[in-house]
């Protein structure tokens, strides 16, 4: 099995940004294999509807945390930070918006300057499909 067997487009306004206040009631996306349907108007409180006996359920407990930062450039130009992982104390991976335009050593001023980042590293094709 390779991770490339779990790729697929998922729009964007799909992806939750915050947590909704009653768990139970996210969406749930349901793929018929037999018809070749997907149906996106479920909730997860129907995911009862399709377990059958001697069926495993895994349950991903990740939280979404408040990782997308808005902030500016020296230049004034307009940079969005979304953090994935914490390397070590301050230091993060993100991806960036528009990455192409941020070199190492380049600033990144938040909150009028409460806080500031400086570009490490960056880490060429992490993205990319292959």
């Amino acid at each position: 099995m390779k991770v490339e067997d779990f790729d697929y487009e998922l729009p964007e306004e799909l992806i939750a940004q915050t947590p909704i206040k009653k768990r139970d009631m996210s969406r749930l996306m349901v793929l018929n294999r037999k018809n070749q349907t997907i149906d996106k108007t479920k909730v997860f409180s129907d995911v009862i509807d399709y377990l059958e006996e001697g069926d495993c359920l895994v349950i991903n407990n990740t939280k979404v945390i408040p990782a997308r930062l808005y902030g500016k450039k020296e230049t004034g130009a307009n940079v969005e930070f979304l953090l994935l992982k914490q390397l070590e104390g301050d230091i993060w991976e993100s991806i960036v918006r528009p990455g192409n335009k941020l070199k190492p050593g380049t600033k990144v001023y938040f909150g009028d300057g409460i806080l500031e980042a400086e570009v490490l590293d960056v880490m060429e094709g992490r993205n990319k499909k292959s």
